[in-house]
């Protein structure tokens, strides 16, 4: 396993870019396998929902195409984003099609189905549509089977779990700066006072 680290991976998008997962870093993800002609394709409605519900506040999903299960995203990159952008208006990061299981998996896919790699979630892919939440730190944190919708409570409540723990995280440190910026002005307040202090006695005495 060459990679350690789900911002090790660099892919390439829709168009043919290269994308490095790096850029995500400080972000909550939802990692997706995704495909046009499944019986799950539209959760696409939910997944941008729940983008649009979030992305405000530091959340993205990742929808990686694959045609490994019953032949169900057969088309071209470009087919493949015509079709989400027209049929369901997906605004969301979409990859170049992969492999997402067997002999021809994806190293990035290795990396999050692997006991190694991901102890707690590990596991392969049963079908289009699974889904891993990652946090900020880039810890896989949660997995949801193809049956769990976007937009069930369970996805839900771990995404807003994901979100609000770090802004939570984020505010108690500006807190604490803000408390520790304060203790410092009290101290040289106090400081300043004491200095004017022994100048006046100085002055009074004989």
């Amino acid at each position: 396993m060459t990679n350690g680290h789900i911002y090790d991976f660099v892919m390439k998008d829709i168009s043919g870019v290269d994308v490095p997962l790096r850029s995500f870093n400080g972000k909550v993800l939802l990692v997706v396998n995704v495909a046009s002609k499944c019986g799950f394709t539209p959760q696409y409605a939910g997944l941008q929902s729940l983008y649009e519900r979030y992305r405000e506040r530091g959340f993205e999903i990742l929808g990686f195409p694959a045609n490994d299960f019953l032949w169900q995203e057969p088309g071209s990159d470009q087919e493949i984003k015509q079709f989400c952008s027209t049929t369901y208006s997906v605004s969301f990061p979409l990859f170049s099609k992969i492999t997402v299981k067997g002999r021809n998996i994806h190293p990035l896919y290795r990396f999050l189905t692997d006991r190694e790699t991901n102890p707690s979630f590990s596991g392969k892919i049963t079908w289009n549509f699974n889904k891993f939440l990652v946090d900020r730190n880039g810890r896989i944190v949660n997995r949801f089977d193809s049956k769990v919708e976007p937009l069930d409570e369970r996805v839900l409540s771990a995404v807003e779990g994901a979100v609000a723990g770090q802004e939570g995280a984020v505010a108690s440190q500006e807190v604490a700066a803000q408390d520790a910026h304060s203790q410092r002005s009290g101290d040289q307040g106090a400081s300043g006072k004491g200095v004017i202090g022994q100048k006046a006695s100085a002055q009074d005495s004989p």
